[in-house]
């Protein structure tokens, strides 16, 4: 009798056990479901995702999705193995200040990211650097941004870490580019085939804003005269300018027959000193 009553009972308890797992499993399942759908509508509501400001939010709305449905699945499953969440509040409030402490960076990272985003200081694409690591902005969450550097290392950077932002992204960034001239070469010579040269530049390139334009004598250097040119781009398009403005500039010289300077070494031999000896 025993023998039936304990195999019934192991049935039984196989069967909850069964159950529970299956309930669990289905809690999991229909959490990510939910995220997937939530994000989905996230999409269709803030249809303009090529514009940073907007990436920017809907990023952050699909992140706070994230851990809020993420919770919620947490809390159910917990209560499906029979522990009560509400005791787990209490021991909370007893132990408060405990977790009060190892939450006050969590607390803080959430709280700069929210001012990061009100105030705008920078949006999702953009090229910023941050704590001394620069690159594009892929991600920012409610508790760290996400940074690519131009080498495809990702960098995660807690919000609250935030202390100091460079943000690159202006209306138009400026191109400097120095010319060097040799000494020998005519000045305005040389400023004249620049400018033929810089309206050509602006007319075939698109991304540039204003210019290229000659500034004038930089500075007299020990091999040759620095001449400064500069341009107004788009943002993100100013290293590509920079060289392919290079580039135009050794060609245009190598076809008017413009030196560009080069160290030099004049070697003096005392003649008469060879001769007396």
């Amino acid at each position: 009798m025993l023998a039936l009553f304990s195999e019934k009972n192991m049935i039984e308890l196989a069967g909850t056990m069964g159950r529970v797992a299956f309930t669990i499993i289905a809690i999991l399942v229909i959490s990510v479901i939910t995220i997937k759908i939530m994000k989905s509508w996230v999409d269709r509501l803030l249809p303009y995702q090529d514009q940073p400001r907007v990436r920017t939010i809907s990023g952050l709305i699909k992140n706070g999705l994230s851990y809020l449905i993420s919770f919620i699945a947490i809390v159910m499953i917990l209560e499906r193995i029979g522990i009560n969440t509400g005791s787990l509040v209490a021991a909370a409030g007893i132990g408060g200040v405990a977790i009060g402490f190892g939450a006050q960076n969590l607390v803080r990272d959430v709280v700069t990211g929210f001012f990061i985003v009100l105030e705008d200081q920078y949006d999702v694409g953009d090229h910023v650097t941050i704590t001394g690591v620069g690159g594009l902005v892929e991600e920012i969450g409610l508790r760290v941004t996400k940074i690519r550097d131009f080498g495809g290392e990702l960098h995660i950077i807690p919000n609250g870490e935030v202390k100091t932002v460079t943000n690159h992204m202006g209306e138009a960034m400026r191109v400097l580019v120095e010319v060097d001239i040799a000494y020998e070469v005519d000045v305005d010579k040389a400023i004249g085939v620049l400018e033929q040269l810089f309206a050509q530049v602006a007319e075939e390139v698109s991304d540039i804003v204003d210019g290229p334009k000659v500034l004038g004598v930089q500075d007299l250097g020990d091999s040759g005269v620095k001449l400064m040119t500069m341009a107004k781009t788009k943002p993100l398009t100013q290293w590509a300018i920079g060289r392919d403005i290079r580039k135009r500039i050794k060609v245009a010289f190598d076809q008017h027959g413009i030196e560009i300077p080069y160290p030099r070494r004049y070697l003096v031999f005392d003649q008469s000193a060879h001769h007396n000896s």
